[in-house]
């Protein structure tokens, strides 16, 4: 790994933009019980050495410290990790998963959440982490597919339609950037094709309503997309418009379906000693 500078990356979610707090604190109480849960369930023993690869604001990494226990360690990368508070057992660094190597055969545990699906180069990088886990070490990939994000209740047809229009901005954006706003669906098969076993998966469709964290996440998408959403046909009332309709009490919407993937490495093939027994 290296601690210089990476490049800057074409992401359309910027980790530190002016409204990144709201986005984390959204991230954290939407998405850290459906997270966690499934890595509970796998079991995420103690002193096991982790990593998380796009910590964000760092709640899954202090959550595996907790899970690790004192002889445990976790690892969290970020183009810009400053907003992951320093804990003890935790290695925070500057990391460019496409661009910075890992070591090979370090973790027994890694996690990607809302990383690989803004990639180009995502199956490259899906690669290097298998390659980063020991024999039978755990992957865990949670993506959403964002191909569906419905609509279910509007105070008019029209306001319905407006903020259909934003959903589907919001993936051509995505994928003018090189990401694909539909590989979570895809994530299962990838980790088979990557060569990983014992694969279990687990679906998740939130509610954006008022109040809700899935909302307040997609509050954070209309802040950070609003200067580019005039090139994609929107007026600046229209762009007023979609805030006030996303807090009204008579709004509600579906997120598209978050995948939650996990597979194994295979463990490491015994060598054997051919026998020298007269037969």
């Amino acid at each position: 790994m290296t601690t210089s500078p990476p490049a800057p990356r074409g992401y359309v979610f910027d980790n530190d933009s002016p409204h990144s707090a709201r986005h984390h604190a959204s991230l954290e109480g939407a998405l850290d019980p459906l997270t966690l849960g499934h890595l509970r369930a796998a079991g995420v023993p103690p002193g096991a050495h982790c990593l998380e690869i796009g910590a964000g604001a760092g709640s899954v990494a202090h959550a595996l410290l907790r899970l690790t226990g004192p002889t445990g360690s976790v690892t969290a990368t970020d183009v810009k990790p400053g907003r992951i508070p320093p804990a003890p057992g935790l290695t925070v660094l500057t990391h460019d998963a496409v661009t910075d190597p890992l070591p090979e055969g370090a973790y027994d545990l890694v996690v990607a959440r809302l990383v690989l699906q803004h990639l180009p180069e995502r199956d490259a990088v899906l690669r290097k982490l298998v390659r980063a886990l020991v024999p039978g070490g755990l992957l865990q990939i949670d993506e959403f597919d964002a191909g569906h994000e419905p609509c279910l209740l509007a105070p008019t047809p029209e306001d319905a339609r407006l903020y259909e229009r934003f959903t589907t901005a919001k993936t051509a954006l995505m994928r003018a950037a090189g990401g694909d706003p539909t590989w979570g669906r895809k994530v299962p098969a990838a980790l088979r094709a990557a060569g990983l076993t014992g694969l279990s998966v687990r679906p998740h469709v939130l509610l954006r309503a008022p109040g809700t964290p899935a909302l307040g996440l997609q509050l954070h998408h209309l802040a950070h997309l609003a200067p580019r959403l005039p090139g994609h046909g929107f007026t600046a009332a229209e762009v007023d418009r979609l805030g006030t309709l996303m807090r009204d009490p008579g709004f509600a919407a579906a997120t598209g379906v978050l995948y939650s993937a996990q597979g194994r490495r295979p463990a490491a093939t015994p060598l054997t000693t051919p026998s020298t027994e007269a037969t």
